[in-house]
């Protein structure tokens, strides 16, 4: 390789080991010394287009993640030209089963293993399928989260984009159900991001979503207990169904204190959900409740698992509130 006129120092080990032809020139190699070096007798590869590896033999996952960013990154930009916004990538992500395997998904397939590694990017860019990279094209697009270094989509995304391509419906239902048992996203997120690629159509979909769901409002019911017990609170009535005396049901609470009248209910609802659906469902009994004076704590599962104290904190302010407050209408409660 001819002396470099721009050491190399400044980059990572896997980033000296797969460089753009633009890299290189800026190193002083020319593209003809590259496309030489690259033939298939050379000292190098060619992974991609434009884009190659600096040692003979198999690339490694990292840097088959790393070539198929920078070939993104450099194509439809003018002939591996700057991005509009600076960034080394521009706006592309990993995504699908190569980001769940970058955060370690038991479920899905080694990066090693993948044919083809799926790369989000914003719908207006122009681009086709080339060698192991797949295009992803959405927007807006998520922020990206960086694994070491490398951009990441959000979980649900990429459990969206990675279940488009899945036909096997056992992977799929292991796929899902790991996110939420594991804490890698709510369940409410997941099929709110399901539901906007318009997946939810698909028959083996909706079961995994089903078992999705029962595996988030098993969690977020487990964190309740844990909070009310972890927190010292009162022991309340769990999981029971109120009603008036000879009337109708009230609906049914996760928790209820029945000397303050409080009532916990777990609002699993998807993000971005309908107001008029809110309205219909559990605003409505909400309101119905507090009507008969009983206080109503809505909370997510995000919430129960990302700040219990605080929510505890708002149980207890309400259950030592309901000494100053009128007594509540007498309700039945029975077993839901």
């Amino acid at each position: 390789m001819p002396l470099s006129p721009r050491p190399l120092h400044h980059l990572s080990d896997v980033q000296r080991r797969v460089l753009t032809t633009r890299q290189l020139r800026e190193h002083g190699v020319t593209a003809s010394v590259a496309a030489e070096r690259s033939r298939a007798d050379g000292p190098w590869q060619q992974l991609l287009p434009g884009v190659h590896l600096l040692h003979p033999g198999p690339a490694t996952s990292e840097e088959r993640l790393l070539a198929a960013l920078l070939y993104t990154a450099s194509r439809g930009q003018g002939a591996d030209g700057p991005r509009p916004d600076g960034g080394p990538y521009g706006e592309a992500m990993i995504t699908g089963l190569a980001a769940l395997a970058l955060r370690h998904f038991s479920s899905a397939p080694p990066l090693a293993s993948l044919d083809h590694i799926d790369v989000l990017v914003p719908r207006t860019r122009r681009l086709r399928a080339t060698g192991f990279v797949r295009f992803v094209r959405g927007g807006p697009l998520p922020g990206p989260q960086y694994l070491a270094g490398v951009p990441t989509a959000p979980v649900a995304r990429a459990l969206a984009d990675a279940v488009a391509r899945l036909t096997d419906a056992v992977l799929v239902r292991r796929l899902l159900t790991e996110s939420v048992r594991h804490g890698h996203c709510e369940a409410a997120a997941l099929v709110a991001e399901l539901n906007s690629a318009r997946l939810l159509s698909r028959p083996h979909v909706v079961d995994a979503v089903d078992a999705l769901l029962a595996e988030g409002r098993a969690i977020a019911e487990g964190r309740l207990y844990d909070m009310v017990r972890g927190h010292h609170l009162p022991e309340p009535l769990w999981n029971v169904e109120l009603r008036l005396p000879g009337g109708p049901a009230l609906g049914g609470v996760d928790a209820y204190w029945r000397e303050q009248a409080v009532a916990v209910e777990i609002d699993a609802r998807a993000p971005r959900q309908d107001e008029e659906v809110w309205r219909g469902g559990l605003g409505r009994k909400r309101e119905h409740l507090e009507r008969l004076g009983i206080t109503v704590v809505r909370m997510t599962p995000k919430k129960l698992r990302e700040s219990p104290e605080e929510q505890a904190a708002v149980v207890r302010t309400a259950l030592v509130a309901a000494a100053d407050r009128d007594p509540a209408s007498y309700v039945v409660v029975l077993p839901r």
